[in-house]
């Protein structure tokens, strides 16, 4: 049958229809959820669309992800030959050959060219999910095998193949001007003319002409009933991603009768919600997540992808105010996410930071902790004790406060003063109480009065700063504590800060600005290197003894607030030597398994985190293990002495540093 424009337009019509249909049905349910306000920083948001929608930054970071760039770069290429082949079918006089010959021949050729690369990706995508499926393209709900998958790639592929057998049967019957401008249709012409009867060579074409059609009609269909929506939703997703990566969480604001964090899915807001319809589902957050990758019951592709599917089941019944039929966390099955998974999060942000269309799992997780520590009171056991020694003591061990001021017995320690004192050193908990971290606190302490910075402390009126009670979703506790934190700041005048814990760098630095205070924060490694570098710190000699020192980047400290550099250079400065790296190191960086308040949590399913990167450590057969973080210096030591590795120590950066000022 030949190409007939009323017909088609039927089917236009009809397929317009069931694609708007679709569209309302699913994204119509994004307004149901919380307000959420993602206005501020226009020029970083167009940008984030052009770096990684445009110019697929984090799609092609991964080898294969080049495969996937090519089908997408090809698609914006060829929506203008699309649109040309839906005009001309409804008006068969149009064509872009009106346009100038210099203009429509280079047209042509990118059209053919696209064509062919959209072709040759899909076939290797394809083979990828036949013969060598990666890991994290298998779940319960997710597979790599899937007909959906299969369905869509085919469905590219026939667009493909019918461009080519329209323009290759029109070139060998003599009907295309431009053939010089299509070289892979003019390669294959004189094959088909060569083999073909002029009058099967038009059948080929009508054939073909309806092939097209009929894919590009059933992919416009099918596209927002899939998960191939994000083809619609992920240009929006990132334009509306926090263009700070969302490393803070909502503050919550308590009134009698409240309800805290998320039990239904309309309690989160309508970002959390286009999250769901914008995940390509391609399985990077499980690849690099900490709790996956070691056997836990957290997946957080899983947890978005059971975010997309509870809406999906609700949505409309929460709309109308019914309850919801399917539960959003606790109970087994699609569409929920279980209380175990909720807990093995350590909030390293490494899931987000590999997100293609910057979702952001973090917080939802979060949120969903805030709900059951806040309203359900169901957390793990070994919480109770936390959460009890930080409301009556300020600090995770409930040690007396008076006992903060300990570690510098011998030393001379002046206490924080407004106009006296520059800098107040934030010791933290860890570097007042963790007997192994105070050794780090003296080393800092000697490096700032050796540099000749004027610093002091809050002695025991320092509390803890809370970063464990909000991963944690006990926000009440948070709040209180950040409030008196903030109140005390302002009455002294705190304006610098130093830490040495990037728990206690990345709260003071971001979370508190919630509470109005805008305090100039710096991690401890970012000043040494700049004491040194600018040679305020002398050092008395090259740190030799360590041996081979490889360096952990804290997942605070890096992902979460992009210091990866300073600390290094702080070493370099130190030993002569750049330190050795993981394999994984960097943005990529594993997680100690500390995080998110699993310091004070036992690992009870798969491998221990912790064991996990000391064993890539010993991998790389060093002497020293250097980290920045007490929680870091915690769990590395544990993960030496569990696996019996007494030939490598571990050192905390201040301690390298300061061993240079030794005569």
């Amino acid at each position: 049958m030949s190409p007939n424009p009323s017909i088609f337009g039927w089917m236009l019509l009809i397929s317009g229809i069931v694609f708007c249909t679709a569209c309302y049905r699913r994204l119509s349910l994004v307004g149901i959820g919380q307000a959420d306000e993602r206005s501020a920083g226009l020029g970083r948001r167009i940008w984030q669309v052009l770096s990684h929608a445009i110019g697929q930054k984090q799609v092609v970071s991964k080898s294969f992800g080049f495969n996937h760039a090519v089908i997408f770069w090809s698609f914006l290429v060829l929506l203008l030959a699309n649109a040309e082949f839906v005009a001309s079918s409804l008006v068969p006089s149009f064509s872009l050959a009106v346009l100038p010959a210099g203009v429509h021949h280079g047209l042509l050729f990118m059209f053919d060219a696209a064509s062919l690369l959209a072709l040759v990706a899909v076939l290797f995508a394809s083979a990828r999910r036949l013969f060598f499926p990666p890991e994290q393209m298998s779940s319960a709900y997710v597979k790599a095998r899937s007909f959906e998958g299969f369905v869509i790639l085919s469905l590219i592929a026939s667009l493909m193949l019918a461009y080519f057998g329209m323009h290759s049967a029109a070139i060998a019957l003599g009907k295309e001007e431009a053939a010089s401008a299509m070289p892979v249709s003019s390669f294959i012409a004189p094959l088909l003319g060569g083999s073909l009867t002029p009058a099967q060579l038009a059948l080929l074409a009508d054939v073909s002409w309806w092939l097209h059609a009929v894919a590009l009609l059933l992919f416009l269909c099918l596209l927002p009933l899939s998960k191939h929506m994000h083809i619609l939703t992920a240009i929006p997703n990132l334009f509306l991603a926090d263009p700070n990566g969302r490393t803070m969480l909502p503050r919550e604001e308590f009134v009698k009768g409240g309800s805290y964090g998320v039990a239904k899915v309309d309690e989160f807001t309508w970002k959390d919600l286009l999250d769901g319809f914008s995940c390509t589902e391609c399985g990077r957050c499980q690849a690099s997540c900490p709790a996956a990758s070691t056997g836990k019951p957290l997946n957080p592709r899983q947890v978005i992808h059971a975010i997309k599917v509870n809406l999906l089941a609700n949505g409309h019944s929460l709309r109308h105010g019914d309850a919801p039929k399917v539960p959003l966390i606790g109970a087994e099955g699609e569409g929920t996410t279980s209380e175990d998974a909720v807990w093995s999060c350590t909030t390293c942000g490494s899931c987000m930071s590999v997100c293609p269309v910057l979702i952001e799992h973090m917080p939802k997780i979060a949120k969903m902790r805030r709900q059951l520590v806040q309203m359900k009171s169901s957390f793990p056991e070994e919480l109770l004790t936390l959460f009890e020694n930080m409301e009556g003591r300020s600090n995770p061990w409930g040690i007396a406060p008076t006992e903060r001021t300990k570690w510098h017995s011998g030393m001379e320690v002046e206490t924080f003063e407004a106009g006296k004192t520059d800098y107040l050193f934030w010791v933290g908990c860890a570097g007042a109480f963790d007997s192994r971290q105070k050794h780090a606190t003296v080393a800092m302490a000697t490096i700032l009065n050796a540099a000749g910075v004027s610093w002091g402390i809050l002695g025991k009126d320092e509390k803890c700063c809370g970063d464990s009670l909000r991963r944690l979703g006990n926000e009440y506790v948070f709040d209180k504590i950040a409030r008196e934190n903030v109140h005390l700041f302002k009455e002294r005048g705190v304006v610098k800060v130093v830490t040495q814990c990037p728990h206690c760098f990345s709260t003071l630095k971001n979370d508190y600005r919630q509470y109005g205070i805008e305090l100039q924060v710096v991690h401890h490694s970012e000043l040494i290197a700049e004491l040194i570098q600018s040679g305020r710190l002398k050092l008395n000699k090259k740190v030799a003894g360590l041996g081979k020192l490889l360096f952990h980047d804290s997942c605070y400290l890096g992902r979460h607030n992009e210091v990866y550099e300073a600390p290094r250079q702080a070493i370099q400065q130190a030993t002569g030597d750049r330190p050795a790296e993981f394999d994984r190191n960097g943005k990529e960086s594993f997680c100690c398994g500390a995080g998110g308040g699993r310091m004070w949590q036992e690992e009870t399913e798969g491998e221990r985190i912790n064991l996990n990167r000391v064993k890539e450590a010993l991998a790389k057969k060093p002497d020293t293990i250097c980290v920045s973080c007490p929680y870091c210096m915690t769990m590395m030591e544990d993960g030496l002495k569990d696996l019996q590795a007494s030939g490598t120590q571990v050192k905390e950066l201040a301690e390298v540093v300061a061993e240079g000022l030794r005569p």
